[in-house]
């Protein structure tokens, strides 16, 4: 009848009546691992097994234990001595697939179940973990069909309609991904992995608003469900909803502190954490998300090519951000000493900037449909030299392609900017002003300094040939504009505190933002009305064409930068177009970014030292148009003589960087921060 709790206390009493039955202590176990008393039930059956160990059920359910408690290991031995007993026991190979997948043995992980799936074609659970190790593997698609012979088999199975949403929105199929969630939550409301998936997809859609409740009730339904917290606040981060934000992020790192995965650590980047919390963050979730491989595709073989031979490796080959720095570059590498390949796992868009990359390189090779293992053997097919990861901890990520090790160095640039805490990752490239010297204890990687900025740029940027009136982009015709086109989610309370004292003591003045969605804007007019500013003097910009967006900041007399995660390439598009930008030196890598363009701009007078300082300054340069006027024309006046926008010269420094430490590895030196030196 499922009255466990009250048969407990019987079966324990025949225990001790009987003395020497193996089924009752077998019987005891069942029971105490239906009440969720896991080591009391590990004890019955280990006695039980001690008095017969010939039984393969006993065997089979104490294995199920064991993988409960996290000791795989001795559970796939258990199932292995069940099946010996009981060569046709598909429960037992089914099982053991679930441990070997916590062990990542996938291709053992997926024979098992094939083995439990050609005992029993109707084992549902059979047909879930082969789903799940073909989703792990990056192949969505068998994944999807796995998942739903298992939810055909068992209509109520509402973690198979679960993990299947995840591989139908990987795939791009939303609607039927919401749909395959929504079956699951009907089946069990409090099932918070549910939650949490579609929490992520509506994220992932920029939905944030209605992510939020997801997030929450997943959390409400397991507390300690892993990184959803995290995910929690950087979506209330994206719409501005600061309620409980700082108590929130100081959770966060306490936790982290205990080894808790409780964040990403991309959300992390835009929080007061410090580099030290950060690295913790990225150090617990690869160990969790990609640890070490016990394959290395690449095991210490030298292949002599006449050109280093350099791939990248992005989801974002497309019209984003990043391509519209780095194309320019991309095209000027040196093909006489250099063999670039482009390895694309994100989506074809199918525009411009898309065929533009596609020429840029001198292979571009699709791989969005393939699994990863099978990408990881390309690159080592392809013999590449040096991998370089444009993705890290964001969106699209497939960082299980280089926890293969396939190719001799592994490094990391731009995507992820911090440090990915991960052993498969040999170098990140940065400079001296996102990187101190003093902050190199916070980095997994060894260091590849640039002078005198990390960032790309391309030179030949277009900027459209009209320019907007102020009325046009509805900002007052005569007053200051000050410009923050920055992501919402890096906005925190503490720089809007800074920006609405500005607008208060600077008559006529706007704020200008990105109107990045509906309740961002009805947040941040919200806040600035309860700081005493009228919220219409918040002005927000719709997005627009990269050319259109570069004109427009012509109409702007500032940029403010935020503090936390600053401005990268918002930073250089202003600077690009001629708009002075004021950053404040932060105390991470995505804080000093702007510090580190303006350094190479020439423009080092607009860094500020502290938020006060930082303050201080824009209300002076606000006051004086006659200062700030000087700034704009020494910026347009320095654009073509400081290294910022030298596309040629950056690629060559870049180069250089990537012979410098080719050149070590080919000595039998491990990885070692090094420096490039201006000119190189």
């Amino acid at each position: 009848q499922g009255r466990f709790a009250e048969a407990e206390p019987y079966i324990r009493r025949a225990t001790l009546v009987t003395a020497g039955s193996d089924a009752t202590f077998y019987n005891h176990g069942l029971v105490l691992k239906s009440l969720d008393r896991p080591l009391e039930a590990l004890d019955a059956f280990s006695r039980a097994l001690a008095m017969n160990a010939q039984v393969a059920e006993t065997w089979n359910n104490r294995g199920t234990v064991l993988n409960g408690l996290g000791r795989y290991d001795e559970a796939i031995d258990d199932f292995d001595k069940a099946t010996s007993l009981k060569p046709g026991y598909a429960d037992a190979f089914c099982n053991k697939g679930k441990s070997l997948i916590q062990s990542r043995r996938y291709g053992e992980a997926l024979a098992a179940f094939d083995t439990a799936l050609k005992l029993n074609p109707d084992l549902a659970e059979a047909w879930q973990g082969r789903g799940d190790v073909l989703a792990t593997l990056g192949r969505p698609d068998e994944a999807i069909a796995a998942f739903a012979r298992a939810t055909s088999l068992k209509p109520d199975y509402a973690e198979a309609y679960c993990n299947a949403a995840r591989s139908l929105a990987q795939t791009g199929r939303h609607e039927d991904a919401f749909a395959a969630l929504d079956a699951a939550l009907k089946l069990r409301p409090d099932l918070a992995e549910a939650w949490k998936a579609r929490g992520t997809l509506l994220a992932s859609l920029r939905r944030y608003d209605e992510a939020i409740p997801a997030f929450e009730a997943a959390l409400k339904a397991d507390p300690g469900i892993e990184y959803v917290f995290g995910d929690l606040l950087h979506a209330k981060a994206h719409v501005c909803d600061w309620q409980g934000t700082t108590e929130g992020w100081s959770k966060v790192v306490h936790a982290l502190q205990n080894g808790a995965r409780i964040s990403p650590p991309f959300a992390l980047l835009a929080s007061p954490a410090s580099a030290a919390d950060q690295l913790t963050c990225s150090a617990i979730y690869a160990a969790d998300r990609f640890p070490p491989s016990t394959v290395q595709l690449w095991r210490g073989e030298r292949a002599p090519h006449d050109r280093l031979r350099i791939a990248y490796l992005s989801a974002d080959f497309r019209d984003h951000a990043f391509p519209h720095l780095a194309a320019g570059m991309w095209e000027r590498h040196d093909r006489s000493r250099f063999e670039t390949v482009a390895i694309s796992y994100g989506v074809d868009d199918g525009s411009a900037m898309r065929a533009r990359l596609m020429q840029a390189f001198e292979r571009f090779i699709d791989v969005r449909h393939k699994p990863d293992p099978e990408i990881a053997r390309l690159i080592r097919e392809l013999e590449i030299d040096i991998a370089v990861d444009l993705t890290g901890f964001t969106a699209g990520m497939r960082a299980n392609v280089l926890v293969q090790r396939p190719a001799p160095l592994q490094l990391s640039y731009v995507g992820y900017p911090g440090t990915m805490g991960a052993e498969f990752i040999d170098y990140i490239i940065a400079d001296r002003i996102v990187i101190p010297p003093e902050h190199q204890k916070f980095y997994s990687e060894q260091i590849a300094y640039l002078p005198p900025s990390y960032l790309v740029t391309d030179g030949s940027h277009r900027i459209a040939e009209v320019t907007p009136t102020r009325v046009e982009a509805g900002l007052p015709e005569h007053g200051f504009v000050f410009c923050s086109f920055n992501n919402s989610f890096k906005i925190t309370p503490d720089i809007f505190d800074v920006w609405m004292r500005l607008l208060r003591a600077v008559d006529g003045s706007v704020l200008w933002l990105l109107g990045a969605n509906a309740s961002c804007v009805e947040n941040l007019r919200s806040e600035a009305d309860a700081r005493g500013v009228a919220p219409d003097r918040l002005v927000f910009a719709p997005r627009i064409t990269v050319p259109e967006h570069l004109a427009r900041h012509r109409l702007a007399d500032l940029f403010l930068d935020t503090i936390y995660y600053g401005a990268h390439t918002t930073a250089s598009d202003a600077l690009f177009a001629g708009l002075p930008v004021l950053t404040c030196l932060g105390s991470t890598f995505t804080g000093r970014v702007a510090a580190s363009l303006l350094d190479a701009a020439g423009l080092p007078e607009l860094i500020a030292g502290s938020l006060a300082e930082y303050e201080t300054m824009a209300m002076q340069l606000a006051r004086d148009r006659e200062r700030l006027g000087a700034l704009r024309d020494k910026l347009v006046r320095q654009r073509s003589r400081f290294p910022l926008f030298n596309t040629a010269l950056f690629t060559r420094q870049l180069e250089a960087a990537y012979q410098t430490m080719w050149a070590r590895h080919l000595g039998g030196e491990p990885p070692r921060t090094f420096s490039i030196e201006a000119g190189s």
